[in-house]
């Protein structure tokens, strides 16, 4: 009877220690872009810049956004898990653009735990042993084709 309580509460104390890493990731943002047309989930209709990367001229602002998604990073390389928490996040991105009518996000810079951070051609992640989370946040706009 002491073995499977025993087992139960070593495999907990294993959970939580395993979620407890919070290991923090810059990751391409060009090689998540490149992912997410290639496996369709973002589909063009939306192109994403990020703060600092030139792009067409704004033609219309339309607003700012928000979003943070998690992702099960079991099994899962840490950049892997790093870009599917990305891609969705660029995903609600690409659909609430398309219900502003934009065509573009602009000025995308991490927001993890409300921190900004604004990498060269990167975003960050935080990859822990169960879970995998990315923030951002950036400006709606119609540009240029």
């Amino acid at each position: 009877m002491r073995f499977p309580i025993l087992a139960t509460l070593a495999l907990i104390a294993a959970a939580g220690t395993a979620e407890a890493r919070n290991t923090r990731l810059e990751i391409s943002f060009a090689d998540t872009l490149q992912r997410g047309a290639d496996e369709g989930v973002l589909d063009g209709s939306v192109r994403f810049f990020l703060a600092g990367q030139g792009h067409p001229a704004v033609q219309q602002a339309l607003g700012n956004g928000a979003s943070s998604r998690k992702t099960n990073a079991v099994g899962k390389s840490d950049e892997n898990a790093c870009q599917w928490a990305a891609l969705s996040v660029l995903k609600a991105f690409q659909e609430q653009a398309k219900q502003k009518g934009a065509n573009a996000v602009v000025n995308v810079v991490s927001n993890y735990n409300r921190v900004e951070f604004r990498g060269d051609g990167v975003i960050e992640c935080r990859a822990g042993g169960l879970m995998a989370g990315v923030a951002l946040k950036g400006e709606y706009a119609t540009i240029e084709r």
